[in-house]
C-alpha cells in the first residue's frame, strides 16, 4: 500500500480523517496565538473577556476554513453554503424567522399558562434598548464560532464522506455534549441541545446555507437572553433590566435553571421548525431547486 493511498481518497483528496484532523489543528493553533497576542497586548478584563474570547475563537474558526478550504482542497466558499449567494436577505431572514418562532412561541404559551411568570429585576426598563444591543454584540459573534465549528467545514466533510444523516446525527451529538459542563446540565437540557444541533443542521440542508443557520442560532439566543431576560443554557450573559423570566412551572417542560430551551416546549417548536423544513425541502426538490 503506498503512501498516496494512506492519505488520499480515490478522487484524490484527503481523507475526511486527516481533513477534520488538519482543520482542528489549524484552529487550536490560531487560537492560541491570537489569545497570546491580547494577553500581551493587556485587552483581557472581566467584562470584555467573553466577548474577546468569542472573537478569538471565530477569527481562529475562520482562518481554519480559509486554510483548508481555499489552501488544501482549492474548493470555493459556496461549495459549502458560505458564499456569497449564500449570504442573500432570503436564507437570513428564513434562519432568524425559524430560530425566534421555535423559541419564542413555546415561551408565550409558557407566559401564557402561568408556568413561565416575569419578575422585576434590577435595573431601570430604561435601559432595555441598551441592554438588547449589548446582547446582540456579545451573541452575534458567538452564534457565528459555534456554527462554524458544528454546522462549517467539519458538517461538510462529514456530510460528503458518510452522508447528511451520519453528519447531522454526529455533530448534534456533539454539540450537546460540550454543553455538560454548563450550570444545571442534566441529562434532558442536553438531548435537547443535541435537538437543537438537529435543527440548525436541518436549517444548512435546507437553505445550502450556514449564514441561515446562524441568523438561526442568534435570533433564537437574542429571544431568550434580550427580549425573556432569561437563563442561556444554564447562564444569564448579564444582569437585564427592569425584568426577568422565571420558571414557575415543572422543569420538564419551562426548562428549569436551564431556562426555556431546556424544556420540553422547546422541543415541540424544535419539531415543528424541522417539520417545516421538511415540507419546504422537498418542495424545492420538486422543483428542481435542490437535489431531491
Amino acid at each position: 500500500m503506498t503512501l498516496q493511498r494512506l492519505i488520499h481518497s480515490a478522487d484524490g483528496t484527503l481523507l475526511a480523517p486527516l481533513r477534520i484532523g488538519g482543520f482542528l489543528l489549524v484552529t487550536v493553533a490560531a487560537v492560541a496565538i491570537l489569545g497570546g497576542l491580547a494577553d500581551a497586548l493587556h485587552l483581557t478584563s472581566p467584562a470584555m473577556g467573553p466577548l474577546l474570547s468569542s472573537w478569538i475563537v471565530l477569527i481562529a474558526l475562520v482562518v481554519a476554513h480559509v486554510v483548508m478550504l481555499r489552501v488544501v482542497e482549492k474548493r470555493d466558499w459556496s461549495s459549502m453554503g458560505l458564499g456569497r449567494n449564500d449570504a442573500r436577505a432570503m436564507p437570513l431572514i428564513i434562519g432568524a424567522f425559524l430560530g425566534a418562532l421555535a423559541i419564542g412561541v413555546p415561551s408565550v404559551i409558557l407566559l401564557t399558562a402561568g408556568w413561565l411568570r416575569p419578575m422585576e429585576a434590577a435595573g431601570s426598563a430604561a435601559g432595555w434598548w441598551g441592554f438588547a444591543a449589548w446582547m446582540a454584540l456579545f451573541l452575534a459573534p458567538a452564534a457565528l464560532w459555534e456554527e462554524l465549528a458544528f454546522r462549517g467545514y467539519i458538517f461538510d466533510v462529514l456530510r460528503r464522506a458518510l452522508g447528511a444523516p451520519a453528519a447531522l446525527g454526529s455533530t448534534s451529538i456533539l454539540f450537546g455534549v460540550i454543553h455538560w459542563n454548563n450550570p444545571g446540565a442534566g441529562l434532558r437540557p442536553l438531548v435537547l441541545v443535541s435537538l437543537a444541533g438537529v435543527f440548525l443542521g436541518a436549517v444548512v440542508l435546507a437553505t445550502q446555507s450556514v449564514y441561515a443557520a446562524w441568523t438561526a442560532h442568534f435570533a433564537w439566543n437574542w429571544v431568550m437572553a434580550a427580549l425573556l431576560h432569561s437563563d442561556v443554557s444554564g447562564f444569564l450573559p448579564s444582569t437585564p433590566p427592569g425584568y426577568r423570566v422565571m420558571d414557575s412551572g415543572p422543569d420538564w417542560l419551562t426548562g428549569g435553571t436551564w431556562g426555556p430551551e431546556g424544556g420540553a416546549a422547546a422541543g415541540v417548536g424544535m419539531a415543528a421548525g424541522l417539520g417545516f423544513l421538511y415540507v419546504r425541502s422537498k418542495r424545492r426538490a420538486r422543483a428542481g431547486e435542490l437535489p431531491s
